[in-house]
């Protein structure tokens, strides 16, 4: 068919160089999508804008390429001078030179092709079946009190999670199981780590990490047994395996995938500088409600104080008025006895105008006086008895005379006096005042 395409480009009329050079690229794009071009790096030069311009090369012949920005930035490595890559891209003419040209998409190192058909041909396989559902993704603990780590005790990278664990979160502990990262053996010694560690499930959250190389040297992180092993982990696994433009099988396989083992612990950890701002924050607010608080009670003991009396005032009061009350006793028998006393001189005026027995009615007068004296005088007696009995009662009765034989007032912080035992509970406070001073007590235990 292409000699008849050719035959009919070049019957009729002569073709311009714009549609020569558009044929061209069209017969290009069409004919060679999806080839592979293998030779070495030539020229490399990085434009400002980002984009990689060079010659692809073999012995007899090269071919210009370029590698814009947006596909350079998915490299698993930086492109070198003299390095020896495959690419794959649109093949095609620049027109507006008329450049044979390739318009890279895909980089891979050479010798990695087969490793790259593996890859892809497994990941199907696995995602086909599963593996790499969303839907069975776990989440992370938000505060994980023991971390596992999966790697070899030489690497790098255990070096870099225990640093960042340790500057995040020095509070959580770590434990390794330690397994050989790449080489010989490497993929079982991964997958019976992963597997032991889920089997012991003493740990909130797995770590998998190694730190950054070539695609051949991550490749144990690309193996069935690995991968299956992390999806089969009842614990949440985090894969941090090699740099940040490095992707694994495992990486799809785990939970969450961080581009660096460093990442790897940062997303495990919480960061207790945010911890300690926050108690910060709540520190604050505590003493503010605590002062808050203690300005309230201030004010409220101020006001109970203001309400309050001392037994000894109440006291006072009533000795004052009992002693009002003899002082209006004795006014009242001073009153009565000059009442009387009067009655008897008018009756002994009235007497004396009638002349009565002068003799008789002076000895019945003597009588009657000595009568009326001795009735006050008895009286007299009866009601300062009365008076020294109510006294006596009303001394034996205050507050401070039952305190002095040895009783005493218990209150509680507000104040209120404590008549029954059985509301006190064990270490509450409570204030015993004496008839000299006050102590403060704390309840003890039945």
């Amino acid at each position: 068919m292409l000699p008849e395409m050719m035959s009919d480009l070049f019957e009729g009329a002569p073709l311009s160089v714009s549609q020569l050079n558009a044929a061209a690229k069209d017969l290009l794009e069409n004919r060679f999508a999806g080839v592979w071009v293998g030779g070495e790096i030539s020229g490399l030069t990085r434009a400002a804008s980002g984009h990689y311009y060079f010659s692809l090369k073999d012995a007899y012949a090269q071919v210009r390429c370029a590698l814009f920005k947006h596909t350079a930035m998915r490299l698993a490595q930086p492109l070198r001078e003299g390095a020896q890559i495959e690419v794959c891209g649109r093949i095609g003419i620049y027109e507006a030179r008329g450049d044979f040209q390739i318009t890279v998409q895909e980089v891979r190192q050479v010798g990695l092709g087969a490793l790259f058909e593996r890859y892809e041909r497994l990941k199907r396989r696995l995602e086909a079946e599963g593996l790499f559902d969303n839907a069975l993704k776990k989440r992370l603990p938000e505060n994980p009190q023991r971390v596992g780590v999966v790697t070899s005790l030489a690497a790098a990278a255990l070096r870099d999670v225990l640093t960042a664990l340790r500057r995040r979160a020095p509070q959580i502990a770590v434990t390794v199981y330690p397994a050989a990262v790449q080489g010989a053996g490497s993929v079982q010694q991964l997958a019976a780590a992963i597997t032991a560690a889920s089997e012991r499930n003493e740990c909130d959250v797995l770590i998998v990490c190694r730190g950054g190389g070539s695609m051949e040297d991550l490749w144990s992180f690309n193996e069935e047994p690995v991968v299956r092993a992390i999806a089969a982990c009842v614990l949440p696994v985090v894969c941090g395996v090699g740099h940040e433009t490095d992707f694994t099988l495992s990486d799809f396989a785990a939970d969450v995938r961080a581009p660096t083992p460093t990442a790897a612990a940062e997303l495990v950890s919480p960061d207790n500088r945010v911890y300690l701002k926050k108690i910060a924050q709540y520190g604050n607010l505590l003493q503010y409600l605590l002062q808050q608080y203690y300005q309230n009670a201030a004010q409220k003991t101020d006001f109970l104080a203001q309400r309050l009396h001392h037994p000894k005032q109440k006291w006072t009061q009533q000795q004052q008025q009992l002693d009002k009350a003899a002082q209006w006793f004795q006014a009242a028998f001073a009153g009565q006895m000059h009442t009387k006393q009067q009655r008897v001189d008018w009756l002994g005026a009235a007497l004396s105008r009638q002349r009565p027995n002068v003799h008789e009615a002076q000895q019945r007068l003597e009588y009657a006086a000595c009568a009326l004296f001795q009735g006050a005088t008895g009286c007299l007696n009866h009601a300062g008895q009365r008076l020294s009995k109510q006294e006596a009662l009303l001394e034996a009765i205050s507050p401070q005379s039952v305190m002095q034989r040895g009783f005493a007032v218990v209150r509680n912080q507000k104040g209120e006096v404590v008549r029954r035992a059985g509301g006190l509970q064990a270490g509450q406070k409570l204030n015993v005042l004496f008839a000299e001073g006050s102590k403060n007590v704390l309840v003890a235990e039945d």
